[in-house]
């Protein structure tokens, strides 16, 4: 039994890459600071013991009348992923713990925020938020790119018109590997008056091949900004996440 605030679960993609498992321990201590009381692990989408099913083999069972779950399992995601949701469905599905499993990370304000501030660190956006603020430089415009699948890119829509209001020009959504996507994207941002946009991969990193987005700039001959990374709004956007997850159980009132 534990009477500790539920464990948060951060899902990572597998990865041998320790880059990139520093990348997930750096958001998952970021994250920390807005959780107090919940212990903060990672649990990767792998078989190994640091597993997302070996940890939530691990977790402290509660009362059978506590409300509250075991852990809350948060993805490392941008937006919806068919395969790492998939995978981790499968894993919460097999597992005798009581989990509650959150919301992709976007779409959100602050991941607007976050794409913002990789555009101006490429040099692709001026840094701030000033009204009447422009796209730097040659771009005119902004293609945010997800990973892949119709949900994705529908998420990144709500996201790229967050983004088209803190920079005041076009943004429209597509998927990376969807060609028909990227062309009809392209040419609303056309119709919109866009002539030389830029590229926001609008991922955290781990869970995509980046040098697709590199091919795709090279292809389009247009700039592209960071993944997402371990920007401080992803830390931010977990525990939002975390707490959303949690407020929807109905405690009893005392």
């Amino acid at each position: 039994m534990s009477s500790d605030a539920p464990a948060l679960i951060l899902a990572a993609p597998a990865t041998s890459v320790a880059d990139d498992r520093a990348l997930a321990e750096r958001i998952a201590l970021g994250a920390a600071d807005s959780c107090p009381g919940a212990a903060i692990m990672i649990g990767y989408l792998d078989d190994g013991p640091a597993g997302l099913a070996a940890l939530l083999a691990s977790a402290p069972e509660r009362d059978d009348d506590d409300p509250l779950p075991d852990a809350v399992v948060v993805p490392l995601l941008a937006g919806p992923h068919p395969v790492l949701d998939g995978q981790i469905e499968a894993v919460l599905g097999r597992s005798a713990a009581q989990v509650l499993l959150a919301s992709h990370l976007g779409p959100h304000p602050l991941l607007a925020e976050a794409l913002h501030d990789r555009l101006a660190e490429a040099g692709l956006a001026r840094a701030g938020r000033a009204r009447g603020i422009n796209i730097a430089a040659g771009a005119d415009g902004v293609l945010t790119v997800a990973d892949r699948g119709p949900q994705a890119v529908s998420d990144a829509g709500v996201t790229a018109l967050l983004l088209a209001a803190r920079l005041a020009v076009p943004a429209a959504p597509a998927a990376v590997g969807d060609p028909a996507g990227i062309a009809s994207a392209l040419a609303m941002l056309r119709e919109a008056g866009s002539r030389h946009p830029a590229i926001a991969p609008c991922v955290i990193g781990p869970e995509s091949d980046l040098a697709e987005f590199d091919r795709l700039s090279d292809a389009l001959g247009a700039a592209r900004s960071g993944p997402l990374g371990d920007h401080p709004a992803i830390a931010q956007l977990v525990a939002v996440r975390y707490g959303e997850a949690l407020a929807r159980i109905s405690l009893p009132s005392h």
